[in-house]
């Protein structure tokens, strides 16, 4: 019986049903954007602010935090399964608060365990939110009869491109309350920050309306004793398992070239580019351009999602984007005074935008579309290879120059566009490899194990290279 062709139904048990669905989904899919918008325009503003307000005390304490986080997403799968997502998002919030609040006293007792917290903080809310996003998406096609892939780029560009638009919000409120205040001045910046407090509670109050999912995929029974103890028992098989799947050990350069580019626009780009032109409060505008730009990209990609293919020319298009202010940065950038200095510095935040909002609506319809089986597990690979690379970023930022993370960035964007094809399963009839004169040597997953063990190689070369090039004896 097609239920779907009978216009004769009764209202209560087809279209009450449908639209009790569908306006669900959608409703935690608002929520759930807005409340990270209030939250992250309120933290996305502090972080570009810590290295250049609280010099090596904010770059020390950026780097801790994201160890933290990188080891704690080792363990976050676990603790979204027994908590729940909903749960966890909202537990998550608390660190970002925190850390904020430890601001308005920024010494090395208040900022080295909020960043110890924060870490375990994001760990749990970024999976907690990939699980949640993942979940409902698959229900909404599922109920709605719709293709997965395209629902899932939808709610993951809504949510990212909510998500990048805190950069726009958040750096013009920055750029509002410090406008007339100079670098190490307290007045306004204590300000700014009791406003970003008022904004993080906001959020996280929003965040309780979010709806459970009963029966999430892959949660974990709580309340059982035993569960618990097998959970823990388990822990180091769930930690190993995704690194055993070798289409995991592919993405792997993709997830921490998505750490390396944001660490960069947040440690490199705000210190050693936008603050010697335009100033500590120029930050504000930079971001707020790269912001916009990322919100706009966010959204139409995921638009444009439909499967792994178009995955793969979209993410390709962002790292090319990206290697192109690289390259003007090594090689032609000068710092110019006036509009045009100031022209130059948004068109270079605007196009640092466009790739970091395509990488993050892909890499999480990525990872929703290959990982079905093991959702919280994948997005806790994501973070952990993210917040991997963002220390590496934040603990060698003092001892190598901007042209030494350009350089080491421009490598990245390479390898990235020569193992991403394939990394990404191809259509069955479709191989380079049969374009090739041996066709039985290499598989396409041979040239991408490849691709990576060069890229890692030359990435190593390049960074000892200039280790020993600042070595005052070289001088």
């Amino acid at each position: 019986m097609d239920y779907r062709g009978d216009e004769e139904a009764p209202l209560v048990s087809s279209e009450d049903q449908k639209l009790r669905a569908g306006k669900s989904y959608t409703r935690d899919v608002h929520i759930l954007s807005i409340s990270f918008l209030l939250i992250f325009l309120a933290y996305g503003a502090a972080q570009n602010l810590e290295t250049t307000v609280n010099k090596e005390l904010g770059t020390i304490s950026l780097g801790i935090l994201y160890v933290s986080f990188m080891f704690c997403s080792m363990v976050a799968s676990l603790v979204v399964r027994l908590m729940g997502s909903k749960n966890a998002l909202v537990l998550g919030t608390t660190g970002y608060w925190l850390f904020v609040a430890a601001n308005l006293k920024p010494t090395w007792f208040t900022m080295v365990p909020a960043s110890l917290y924060l870490g375990f903080a994001a760990s749990i809310i970024w999976v907690g939110q990939g699980t949640y996003l993942t979940s409902i998406a698959r229900r909404h096609a599922k109920d709605h009869g719709v293709h997965e892939g395209s629902i899932i780029g939808a709610f993951n560009g809504e949510f990212w491109a909510m998500f990048a638009s805190h950069q726009l919000f958040g750096n013009l409120i920055t750029l509002a309350l410090l406008k007339d205040g100079e670098e190490g001045s307290t007045t306004g910046t204590t300000l700014l920050l009791l406003v970003f407090l008022l904004s993080m509670t906001l959020g996280t109050i929003l965040m309780f309306f979010i709806r459970k999912i009963d029966g999430e995929d892959g949660k974990e029974p709580v309340g059982s004793s035993v569960g618990i103890v097998d959970s823990l028992v388990s822990l180091p098989k769930m930690i190993i398992t995704p690194l055993l799947d070798k289409r995991m050990l592919l993405i792997v350069p993709l997830l921490a070239y998505s750490g390396l580019q944001q660490a960069f626009v947040w440690a490199e780009f705000t210190k050693e580019v936008v603050t010697p032109a335009i100033g500590v409060s120029g930050v504000g505008g930079a971001m707020a351009a790269y912001g916009a730009v990322n919100a706009v990209c966010s959204i139409t990609a995921g638009r444009f999602t439909s499967g792994l293919s178009s995955i793969t020319f979209i993410v390709s298009g962002g790292a090319v984007a990206q290697a192109s202010v690289f390259l003007w940065l090594l090689l032609g950038y000068r710092q110019t005074s006036g509009v045009l200095g100031t022209a130059y510095l948004l068109i270079m935040a605007a196009i640092l935008g466009i790739g970091d909002g395509i990488l993050n609506t892909q890499i999480s319809a990525l990872l929703a579309l290959l990982f079905k089986d093991d959702t919280e597990g994948a997005f806790a690979q994501l973070k952990v290879w993210q917040s991997a690379a963002i220390a590496t970023v934040f603990f060698l930022s003092p001892y190598i120059s901007l042209q030494t993370m350009l350089i080491v960035m421009l490598v990245m964007t390479l390898k990235l566009n020569t193992h991403t094809v394939h990394a990404f399963p191809a259509p069955p009839d479709f191989s380079i490899t049969k374009f090739s004169a041996f066709p039985k040597m290499f598989d396409d997953q041979d040239l991408g194990f490849f691709a990576n063990f060069l890229g890692i190689f030359i990435f190593i070369l390049v960074i000892a290279y200039h280790f020993v090039m600042a070595d005052p004896k070289y001088e």
